[in-house]
Order: C-alpha cells, then sequence, then structure tokens
C-alpha cells in the first residue's frame, strides 16, 4: 500500500479575507495601473483593477459595452471603490453606481508612481466633459468631510 503525501503550500495558510476594492481610474491613467494595483496591495486589500484585468476592451476585439458591463459587476461585488485621479464619464459612472449600492468611496491623486495620496475633497478633478456633473457626486455635506 502506497503511503498518501499530504499537500503542503504557503497559500493554504494564509486568511484569504481582505476586502476587494476596484479601482476606478481614467483611461489616461492607464499607464499608473500597476503601481495603483501595488497601492492597493500595500493597504492590505485586494485591487479589483479594470485595466489590469481587461487590458484596455481587451485590444478591442470586444464589444466595449460587454466590458463596462463586466466592470459594473465588479463594483458591485466590490466592498470598496477607490478613485484614482480626475473623473472621466466611465468612472463617473461606476461611482453613481457604487452610490447607489451604498459603497464606500475613497478618493485619491497620484503625484508620482510612487506617490499616491489621499485626494482633498473640495479639490477632486474632473475631466472637462463631466464637470458638469460634479454635483452627482459631490454635496457640500460631502465636501466638509
Amino acid at each position: 500500500m502506497m503511503q498518501q503525501k499530504n499537500f503542503s503550500h504557503t497559500a493554504l495558510n494564509l486568511a484569504g479575507a481582505k476586502k476587494l476594492v476596484y479601482t476606478a481610474m481614467s483611461k489616461h491613467l492607464f499607464y499608473y495601473r500597476m503601481h495603483i494595483s501595488k497601492f492597493v496591495l500595500e493597504q492590505n486589500k485586494v485591487p479589483l483593477n479594470p485595466f489590469m484585468i481587461f487590458d484596455y476592451f481587451l485590444l478591442d476585439t470586444i464589444e466595449r459595452d460587454s466590458v463596462r458591463d463586466a466592470n459594473n459587476s465588479i463594483v458591485l461585488r466590490s466592498d470598496e471603490i477607490w478613485v484614482f485621479g480626475p473623473i472621466s464619464n466611465g468612472v463617473l459612472s461606476e461611482i453613481l453606481i457604487a452610490q447607489k449600492a451604498g459603497k464606500p468611496i475613497r478618493y485619491f491623486q497620484i503625484e508620482k508612481p510612487h506617490n499616491i495620496i489621499q485626494a482633498d475633497m473640495a479639490n477632486i478633478e474632473m475631466e472637462k466633459d463631466v464637470e458638469e456633473y460634479r454635483h452627482l457626486i459631490f454635496s457640500e455635506k460631502t465636501l466638509q468631510n
């Protein structure tokens, strides 16, 4: 009779219970995607970074709405939403979905790839085509917190 050997691996000793963070960012920050994922991991959370999962719309090999729908599903399954850099139309949509679902949302500025800081709520940047919708996500009460 052959003796059974027990399987062992470091991963079996890790809790695997970290919070999932959806990383919302404009396409203009695509080149920061790894720095953003690293930042989230350093905060002891798991990054769900759409540009790491789908690259840029799966290199346009699929309808963009399929990727957008997948992103929305990830937003709804995430524990928190972290917004990096200026808010674009796609990021604004993700914020509104997260707000409706009652998800906590945090905002960050990227000063340099290795220097990501909590954003001052009064100075959150928005891309020009969505600036007029600032009121949808930032009320006076929000800005006072």
